[in-house]
């Protein structure tokens, strides 16, 4: 780091936990953001401006004038922008030094795989059930923890998923990808504007622990807020030996197969 990063990252440098060498790794780390909107801004801001190297940002939808309420990355000016782009031109006006690949496209199988390969952490602020489980998927198959975030109305949710724990669950053992769960949008139900931001502070949060090497991170434990009163409840979660998604992957070569 020269005088202008150990200027810039001081206040991390001063933390025993962090340091020059924790702030180094940020700086050499990857982080892939699946959602520029409510979850995804506040997450990619403090990413940003904590200084980890590479963000890939990916988000297919653009800003309306009704994100404005929460989505803090976006601005008037930048109504119907791409949010991937608008949350990177949001970035660079914090910190220009870190390379923002900003994705004007949905998440898939094909094009997780590719990004996954060159990502340290994942960060799920998607706001559908097929796009939590697809992201889930990958980052099982490529062993890249995954912090997960939602929120509607005035609950919002948190857990990090980090399969290279084999003690861990992944995203599937807790919400099945059978199950009926009830889609919900913002659109339609509405969402407390700062509750949001929560929720993708602590997603930031989580992440930077996890890539700087810090702390004990959120695996196997769900944190439930309700922002009515507040208060914060705590689920414990246990991994299911035969969740379809993370069991075959924690099986060693050979397992099952037929002698």
């Amino acid at each position: 780091m020269d005088d202008a990063a150990l200027l810039r990252y001081s206040r991390h440098i001063l933390l025993d936990e962090i340091g020059v060498e924790g702030q180094r790794r940020l700086l050499d780390a990857r982080a892939l953001i699946i959602g520029a909107g409510g979850l995804g801004s506040p997450a990619a801001l403090y990413l940003g401006s904590a200084g980890v190297g590479r963000i890939t940002l990916v988000d297919h939808d653009r800003v309306d004038l009704t994100n404005l309420q929460r989505q803090i990355a976006h601005n008037l000016a930048r109504v119907g922008m791409p949010k991937a782009e608008s949350a990177r031109s949001a970035i660079a006006a914090i910190n220009p030094d870190v390379q923002v690949d900003a994705q004007v496209r949905r998440a898939d199988d094909e094009t997780l795989d590719t990004w996954l390969r060159a990502a340290d952490v994942v960060l799920d602020c998607s706001d559908n059930f097929k796009t939590r489980h697809a992201v889930n998927a990958a980052c099982v198959r490529h062993r890249v923890p995954l912090v997960s975030g939602a929120a509607i109305r005035f609950d919002g949710q948190i857990s990090v998923y980090d399969t290279r724990d084999p003690e861990c669950p992944c995203y599937a053992c807790v919400f099945p990808p059978e199950a009926a769960f009830e889609e919900v949008a913002c659109a339609t139900m509405g969402v407390f504007a700062p509750l949001v931001g929560l929720i993708g502070t602590m997603q930031a949060a989580e992440a930077l622990k996890l890539l700087a090497g810090i702390g004990t991170s959120l695996a196997g434990r769900l944190q439930m807020l309700d922002a009515r009163t507040m208060q914060w409840t705590e689920m414990r979660l246990a991994r299911q030996p035969d969740c379809p998604v993370c069991a075959p992957a924690r099986q060693p070569p050979g397992a099952g197969q037929a002698r």
